[in-house]
């Protein structure tokens, strides 16, 4: 009940006026019945934005994070998510792509809409990364079709670690279905997940206009990270007092 209370009363009027998104290809998604919207990941606004110009439902599954972080902060937060119907997920561990596959599946056994970020983690430089393959599992299981969405211009009004969003327009870009009933079966073949996965990116790409890199944005956030790390803070001689 509080998901339509936010998406129609609260915040939904308020983000369509404050950003303005334009909204192009909505209706490639379905009306009714199962389906995976799978988006690129530029800006933590991306998770209010498109709930709030779809006419259904959409759940998403959320790092753990987002439901566990300290003080009252963290439990608004928490709270929120929770009332917005999304699904936390762990991402540690080696069984953390089956668990976030199990609550997929079970929002798709219901018939309802599913909204996944193939790339596993926002874009931290606005490029479009290499995909997971968990989406195209799950697309395989369910046999449901897929609706690539991109963002346009998320990063620039909130790119990562900037608190509050600047007030511009966005764009909301979806495109036609993906169907692939050719690879029913297939879901536990590591060619086959592979190139539904390859091929639902390369749709975001052509949506989104993004540089792509066939790499994971994890793996290289992690490397630039340490990188940082081993270069360590500029260090200066300390100053000399001026001569007399």
């Amino acid at each position: 009940m509080f998901y339509y209370v936010l998406k129609y009363v609260l915040l939904g009027p308020l983000l369509r006026l404050l950003f303005r998104p334009r909204i192009e290809g909505l209706e490639h998604v379905p009306d009714d019945g199962a389906a995976i919207v799978a988006g690129n990941h530029l800006s933590f606004s991306d998770h209010f934005l498109m709930p709030a110009i779809l006419k259904r439902r959409i759940t998403f599954l959320a790092k753990a994070e987002y439901f566990t972080g300290p003080g009252v902060k963290g439990r608004l937060t928490a709270a929120f998510f929770h009332s917005a119907g999304q699904i936390p997920v762990d991402r540690s561990g080696k069984d953390a792509g089956q668990a976030a596959i199990r609550e997929g599946l079970g929002v798709l056994d219901k018939g309802e809409l599913l909204g996944i970020y193939p790339e596993g983690t926002r874009s931290h430089d606005g490029r479009l990364y290499k995909g997971k393959v968990g989406v195209a599992v799950m697309a395989l299981k369910a046999g449901v079709p897929v609706v690539p969405c991109a963002m346009v211009g998320t990063f620039e009004i909130q790119p990562p670690g900037q608190k509050l969003p600047k007030i511009k327009q966005v764009t909301v870009r979806f495109g036609e279905p993906l169907d692939f009933s050719r690879y029913a079966g297939m879901e536990n073949e590591k060619a086959a997940i592979r190139a539904v996965t390859d091929e639902i990116m390369y749709a975001i790409l052509g949506l989104s206009g993004q540089e792509y890199v066939d790499r994971y944005a994890a793996e290289v956030k992690a490397e630039q990270q340490a990188e940082a790390q081993d270069r360590g803070p500029k260090r200066f001689p300390p100053r000399r007092g001026r001569q007399r």
